[in-house]
Formats: structure tokens, sequence, C-alpha cells
């Protein structure tokens, strides 16, 4: 017995009971009436009437609260039945109240009180029994349960077991059952979709070893026709020179035979004339080769799709278009066949002749792309707050189908001078003019058609090679080009960098392994090649490749040259087979300065004119860059400290205040100072600009200038959709870690959190919000936190931020709608609420939607390791507000306006409102304690949906202005 029910079975004295006399209207259980004519105010609670008349015991199924008032009827679901005295404990069962002392012939009376059950759960009907009236208790049958409060029992259902007098059925077969029915669908679903795509890859691996077998054959066929048809047109032509001869001398004959006409013939005039028979034998010979040239061009009709007329030089093509195509057999076998051509013209164009080159100038049929000429002048760029430059006095220019090599030491600036040309420099102070085309336009507003593939390799490693070559040809290049063209695309690329044969393999991740390093390194570089840009930049693409890898690299960055890109790259230590394969050289001395810019051919003679002489056996950039770092001392009288001078001076360009000292120092000798010719004006007049960074919306978007009209925002949807889902079904043993362990948390919550009637489960369902939110956030945070970097390159390239970001949440969908089935599998079944399995899942699925959007937060604004800490410590923390009593006003108003607060009411209405009778009225009490109302059920339902799409919004905002910071 607790301390507050033995204070509650003593009256305090007052006008009927006191120390000098005392009635038996006062003691509890019992009551006694007022005189008729004696009024009683009810709204003064201290005026208390005499009332010493007619005591009586309280009669079965009403109470008397205290002995100070009349009978009232006790309400259905509890039990009021009459006192019976335990001589043992001296207590009047099965209430708390004693028999007063001295009074031997006194007895018990009746119910003293009614109230909560936190007070005297004996009030109510026990668990266990039903009561059909206040005094009458029935023991629960077998197959039948009864709750504290009952009115009547219930039927257990199928497959549950119910012991006699039990409160609660067990229902554990139904949650294996779930779990069951959840693992079994989620296996087959994760290992039939695994089938689905290993089945597809099959699939179209068979279709393109069948179409590249037929564009083999077609080129073959091809071959050998053009092979017979020469051969053919030999000996026409010989056969043609014959006849000429033979025509010839038969016309000289008759000639002579005209002039001789009086000799006698030679003949008797019956002969035969053999001369006539070897021409008719030559025609026919003749037309003989001409039906086999038909022939021939029959079957290259046949194999090649190729139509040659005789006599006619031009071939006309009989391919069908592109936009005609739709199967993927179709598909590729144009694109196969275009490969094969292009390789046959590309033979073809080895050993050029100079009619050759002329050929190949005037040839309609070359690719050719919108070019970029990036000029810049005076370029400097500064760090912030510190004032270190990083770059001085840059001046020059990459041009459209040339290749540029940045080269020197570390620390010279490389990255930092590529990074200012393609428009990605952040934290730092830029100065000078960048023209593009010769206008002063923004990088940005070209985007669409610049390519920048940075240092590390930034490759999805859950996704095929193809599969990542094929997403980025789809979002960036033209939207009205057709889908075989992009195909065709695609396979060059995969074609010129070597990667048919892991074409189907998973690039890999840390974790996991996948293709090699030097085959991840290309299919970085693929990424930007697939969609075809105008200019190229690439950070130390050669890092890590062997030497015939990076042969195969810069072949392949040699076709784009040709097809009028510009490209522009950083090399460390290249071999003298790939040094003369540059261009252009742009060589940077420490601190960023310009030390030489101009042709590779140029460059040794350059500095053989002040005096470097590259030594034997060493290639000249490895020389040069000794030099620039100190290794290797140049020629006496040059120090690494002039070089950039000389190069000002060489080209007349203005030297800045700081380092006229070296002017001096190199005087006017003859290496130094003089100019060689007058320096290309690369800017028209004086263009300088000031270009700060500065931090603005990225809603604002630049003018796109790069006429490339890309998908949309619903067509990129699409294909991130795919992609995600994809990626999703290749992670599946981690989700089946995530909702592994959803299932033990469910289990050990629900067994450990015992409903009771007075809390409607509170303790439980507060756990239940924390573990859920806690599990649910952090698995949240992988759809954002590990592709950083890939979104960053991404957007960068022009995709949409809205689609990816949608995509993102459309897929971590199935996620909110499963992670709750998954829990209440083991959690409701073991607990056994009130509510039912429909309410519980509404609310928890309403939960997993709103703290799956503050997950987003936490992954796109904040580091991974910091997100993690933030999606720990927020819900506990939140929680623990919400559960703020009503003396602490701070908390409380704070509590108000957490989401564990609005859950956890939620679930605590959903038990509340399956309470009857005398259920409901002290449902309601315990309800207003806790400041919830039994009417909010849906509106904490809306504020927390509304609160996962204000959390998403907030999300997508971050994303669109931080994620790049």
């Amino acid at each position: 017995m607790d301390t507050k029910s033995a204070d509650a079975q003593f009256l305090k004295p007052n006008r009927n009971c006191n120390l000098t006399s005392w009635v038996p209207g006062c003691e509890p259980g019992w009551a006694s009436s007022v005189a008729p004519d004696q009024k009683v105010d009810l709204k003064n609670s201290k005026d208390i009437p005499i009332r010493t008349r007619d005591s009586q015991p309280c009669c079965e199924g009403f109470f008397c609260p205290r002995g100070v008032t009349c009978m009232i009827p006790c309400p259905l679901g509890s039990y009021c039945p009459r006192a019976n005295l335990n001589k043992t404990t001296g207590i009047c069962d099965p209430y708390a109240y004693q028999l007063p002392p001295g009074k031997a012939n006194h007895t018990c009376g009746a119910a003293d009180t009614w109230a909560g059950v936190a007070s005297s759960e004996e009030i109510f009907c026990s668990a266990g029994s039903y009561c059909p009236t206040t005094t009458k208790k029935i023991t629960c049958t077998k197959g039948h349960y009864c709750r504290q409060g009952s009115t009547s029992e219930k039927a257990c259902f199928k497959l549950s077991s119910c012991n006699p007098n039990t409160d609660k059925q067990n229902m554990h077969a139904y949650g294996f059952i779930l779990i069951g029915a959840l693992s079994l669908i989620l296996t087959v679903f994760y290992n039939c979709s695994d089938q689905v795509l290993s089945t597809r890859h099959a699939r179209l691996a068979k279709s393109r070893e069948s179409a590249a077998r037929s564009a083999r054959e077609t080129a073959q066929a091809r071959q050998r026709w053009k092979s017979a048809k020469d051969v053919a047109k030999k000996r026409t032509m010989g056969l043609q020179q014959q006849l000429s001869r033979t025509f010839s001398r038969k016309t000289g004959n008759q000639q002579a035979s005209t002039n001789d006409s009086l000799l006698p013939p030679k003949f008797p005039s019956n002969s035969s004339k053999p001369t006539s028979a070897a021409p008719k034998e030559k025609k026919k010979e003749s037309g003989n080769l001409t039906k086999m040239l038909q022939s021939l061009e029959n079957d290259s009709d046949s194999h090649g799709g190729f139509n040659l007329q005789i006599g006619d030089k031009n071939i006309k093509k009989q391919m069908p278009k592109a936009k005609q195509l739709h199967t993927k057999s179709q598909i590729f076998k144009y694109a196969y066949g275009q490969l094969e051509k292009e390789k046959a013209k590309e033979q073809k164009n080895k050993n050029l002749t100079f009619s050759g080159v002329i050929s190949m100038a005037t040839d309609t049929d070359i690719r050719t792309r919108p070019t970029i000429e990036v000029a810049f002048k005076d370029l400097t760029i500064t760090l912030k707050k510190k004032h270190i430059h990083l770059m001085r006095s840059v001046t020059g220019k990459i041009l459209p189908g040339r290749i540029s090599a940045v080269m020197g030491p570390s620390g010279a600036g490389k990255t930092t001078f590529i990074s200012a040309v393609a428009g990605k420099s952040t934290g730092c102070t830029m100065s000078g003019s960048i023209l593009i085309n010769g206008k002063p336009d923004s990088i940005h507003c070209y985007k669409k058609i610049i390519g920048f593939v940075p240092q590390d390799d930034i490759v999805h490693g859950n996704l095929t090679v193809e599969e990542n070559l094929h997403f980025s040809a789809r979002c960036r290049l033209s939207a009205d080009m057709p889908k075989p063209d992009k195909v065709l695309v695609v396979e060059r690329v995969i074609e010129s960098l070597g990667l048919q044969l892991v074409r189907d393999s998973l690039v890999g991740t840390v974790e996991k392994r996948g293709i090699s390093g030097g085959q991840r390194k290309r299919v970085n570089v693929g990424l930007e090649m697939v969609m075809e840009p105008s200019l190229l930049i690439l950070d130390e693409p050669t890092s890590g490749l062997d030497s015939s890898s990076s042969n195969l690299l810069l072949r392949a960055l040699r076709r784009e040259a040709l097809e009028g890109v510009n490209i522009c790259m950083v090399v460390h230590q290249p071999s003298y087979t790939l040094y003369k394969m540059f261009d252009d050289l742009i060589l940077l001395a420490k601190g960023g300065l310009t030390v030489y810019h101009g042709p590779v051919k140029k460059v040794e003679e350059y500095f053989v004119g002040i005096g470097i002489t590259v030594p034997e056996r060493v290639t000249p950039p490895d020389h040069f860059i000794d030099i620039l770092e100190g290794i290797t001392k140049p020629s006496a009288g040059l120090t690494v400290e002039q070089l950039p001078v000389r190069w000002m001076l060489h080209n007349g360009y203005p030297v800045p205040p700081d380092m006229l000292q070296l002017c001096d120092q190199i005087g006017s000798s003859s290496n130094g100072g003089s100019t060689h010719g007058a320096p290309e004006q690369l800017f028209p007049g004086d263009a300088s600009q000031d270009n700060r960074d500065h931090t603005q919306l990225n809603f604002l978007k630049p003018h796109d200038l790069s006429n490339r009209v890309t998908p949309g925002v619903l067509r990129q949807y699409r294909y991130f959709l795919g992609r995600g889902i994809k990626q999703q079904l290749r992670e599946a043993q981690l989700q089946a870690a995530d909702y592994l362990i959803l299932l033990l948390a469910g289990a050990c919550l629900g067994t450990l959190s015992q409903v009771k009637g007075d809390t409607f489960g509170y303790h439980g369902y507060m756990y239940t919000i924390i573990a859920v939110s806690l599990l649910c956030k952090i698995s949240a945070l992988r759809s954002f936190s590990l592709d950083k970097l890939h979104y960053r390159r991404e957007n960068d390239g022009g995709t949409s931020s809205l689609a990816y970001f949608m995509s993102k949440d459309t897929v971590d969908h199935f996620n909110t709608v499963i992670k709750p089935l998954v829990f209440l599998s083991m959690f409701f079944f073991f607990n056994n609420p009130r509510s039912t399995f429909t309410d519980n899942y509404v609310v928890l699925l309403c939960l997993v939607y709103c703290v799956t959007g503050i997950a987003y937060v936490f992954a796109i604004f904040f580091p991974p390791s910091q997100a993690q800490l933030w999606c720990v410590l927020l819900p506990v923390v939140l929680t623990l507000i919400a559960n703020q009593g009503k003396d602490d006003k701070i908390g409380k108003y704070l509590g108000s306006y957490s989401y564990p607060k609005w859950a956890l009411e939620a679930f605590l209405i959903a038990n509340a409102q399956r309470y009857s009778g005398v259920w409901l009225i002290t449902r309601c009490d315990s309800l207003n304690e806790l400041g919830y109302s039994v009417q909010n059920w849906t509106y904490c339902l809306v504020l927390l949906i509304v609160t996962g799409i204000g959390c998403r919004l907030l999300a997508f905002f971050c994303l669109v202005n931080f994620a790049k910071k």
C-alpha cells in the first residue's frame, strides 16, 4: 500500500467528525442523508453540511468518497461491490480503508473512492476478467482475453493463443508471419531485380556482339569488294588499252590498204579475217568484268548497305537514318557500322599524301563542334585574407583544335590555373581579363559544352562502366539528338579509351573492388568525352597510368582535337612520346608565373636562345621542371627568378613593379630584354577587369550561350530515378542490415515496454520515437552524404538539381513505406497496445517521412561526421524537451514545436480513442495532464507531414546554395 492510499483512509476532523463526536457517516464507504429543511451551498466547498441522520453503508455499485457526500453510482467498467473485512490485515477488501478503532460491532461499508488507476487499480474491473455490471466480475474463458476495465470478453484472433484469465492475446505468430512475408518479398524483389539487371546486361551484350560481328563482316565485305573493284578496274583499263591499240592498228591498216589499192590482195577473197576475232573476245571479256563488278556491288549492298554506281566516284549511303531506328539491335548495328566506317577512314588517312590532306580538309563528313577560344591577360589570383599570390600576370590563350599541356613544379599553380579558366576558383580573388571567343562573357555561359575532368576519380562505384557513360551522355547531350546517335557517341568513347572488356563491370568502391585504377581513370575522362565538349579541361588525367594507357588516352584526346575541341590538361612527367603529342606547352614557375607559353616545337628553340640547353637523353619538360624546382642550376648568368621576367620581356608584357629589379639584373643583354617582333595582340584594347569571388544564390543562372538544349527536368528526373533504383538494388546487403536492426529494436522495445492503462504505453512509444528517428536518420544520410562530390561534378556539367533531389527522395520513399512495417512487425505483436496496427503504422509513416527530411538537411549542410552526431543528439534532446512537465514553461513551450511531441501525442491519442465508458473519462483526465487532446490526432499527423515537406524544401535550398562550397 503506497503512502497516498494510507493517508487517504483517515479523515480529518470537521463539523461532522471531530474529537468529541464521530458518526458512521464520516467513515469511508458510508453515507448520511441531510435533513429535508437543510440548505447546502454546493458552490462553496468549505460549507460542509451537518449530516448525522440515517447513516448507512454505501450500496453495491456506488461509492462514497471519504464519507462526506451522498452515494454516487460507479461508471460501467468499474467494480464496486460491498467491502469485506480482512481480519488478517484489518483492511476492507477490495478497498484500502480500515475500520475505526474501538468499534467492535462496526462493519465495512462499500467503495470509498473512484479515480484513476494510479490511485487504486482494483476500482476497475481487474485484468483477465470482465464486468458486465459494476457488481459482477466474470473470469475470461480460454480463447478470449479481457483487458482491465472490460465489460465483455473479446475473442482472440486466429493463430493467436489466449489462456484463461488473461488480459492479452499472444500474437507472436502474426509477427513472425509478417517478418517472414516481408523477408520473402524483399528477398525475391532484390534477387529478381538483380537477376533482371543481369539478364538485361546479358541480352544487351549479346545484341552488341551480334551487331559488332555484323559490322566487321560488312567492313570486310566492303574491303573485299573494293579490292576486287580495283583489280577489275585495272583489268578493264588494260583491256581498253589493248582495244585502243588494236583499233589503232586496224585503222592504220585500212589506210595502208587504201593507198595500196592497186596492189594485189594478200589473201583470197573467201578467206576469214583473223583481226576481227580478237576485239570481239576482248569486248566479251569486258562485259563479263562489268557483270562481275555489278555482282560485287550487289554483294556489297547485302552486307554493307552501300551502293556504288559504275563510273561514278561518289558513294551513296543507304544507311537508315538514326531517327528511324527503334530496336536495340538496329541501334547497335547502326553504331558499330559507323564505327567501322570511321576506322576505315582513319586507316585511309594514316599515311596521307598532299592530295589526301586536301581531300580530308574538304570532307563534309567530318564532325565539327562549336569552337571555344579562351584568352586571358594579366590573370592574377590571390588567396583571400592571407593575400598570397597563387598566380601572377599570366597572359596567353588556348586555341580550338589543339592540346595544351600545363606543366611546372609543385606549387606552380597548375590546378589553380585550369580552375580559373574553368570558372571553378573559390575562396580567392581573381583579377585580369578572360575572354571567350573574343568576348568578355562568363565561362559559365558555356558550361553545357565545357567538360572538366577533376584530379580525383569521381565515378559512381555501384554502376557499370557503360551505365556511367550512358547516363552522362543522356543528360548532357542535346535533347533533340536521336538515341542511336547517343549510343554511337558512347560506343565511340568506349572504343577509343579501350574499355570494351570492362564495359559491363562495376566501377567499384573502396569497400568493393571493381575495375583497375587505370581503367577507372579512363572512365573519369570518358564521362566528359561522351557529352562532346567544345572545351575540355583535364587535371592530371595521366597520373597513375602506365605508358601504354597514357598513349591510349592521348590518342583519344587527339581525335577530339581533330574535331575542333579545345583541350587543356595538367601533366606530370610525361614520356617523350607523350610530350611530342602535345601542340602547346604552358610552363609555370613557382608562384604561378609563366616561363613559357607557346608551341611545343619552339620551346627548345626559345630556351636555347636564353642559354638553356636540354642535355641528351633527357626529356625537355623534365629538364625545365628540374631547373624551376632548383634541382638543376641554369646556365651561367641566369637565375630561376629571372626566367618569368625574361618571358615577359620576350613578349613585351608589362612587368610587375616588385619584379623590376630583376630587369636591372638582366640588363640589356641580347639574351634578355630584346623582343623578337611585336607581341601578339590577344585582347582588343585594354579590357582589364576585376573578377572578384563573391557569394550569390545559385538560383540566378547565367545566360546560356552554348546553343545546346539539354533534356528538361522531367526527362532528367526519369534518368536520375532509373540510376537511383539500380544503385539501391545493388546495395541490398546494406538495406538488409537496416531492416535487421529495426527488427531487433522493435522486438526489444515491444517486450520491455508493456502497455499500462494509466500511461497508454507512454514510455514504450517514447523509446520508439527515439529509436526509429535515430535509425531512419542514419540510413537517410547515405542518400546525400556519399554523393556530394558526384553531385557537384554533375551539376557543374549542367544537370538539374531539382531532378537529382526529387529522384533521391522518390527512391527513399520505398524505405519510408517499408521501414514502419518492419518495425511494427515486432513491436506491435510483442507490445500488444490497445490501438490498431493501422493507427500505429500511419503515425510511424508520418514520423519516418518527417525525420527523413530532417536527415536530408543534416546530410547536405554538414560534413558526414557532424551530420551523424546531429542525427544522434537531436531525437534524444527533442524527446526530453517534449516531456517537460507543466512547471517548466520554457521546456513546455519548446516541446510544443518539436516533432517528438506530435508523434507521441498521436500514438497516445490512438490508444485513448480505443477506450470507452469509464476508461474514456479517466483517460481524458490523464491526457489533459500531459497537455494532449483526443481531438488532435489528425492535427499531429498533419504537423509531421508539413515538417517533412518543409525540411525537404530547406534541404533543396541548401543543396543548391551550399553543397558546392
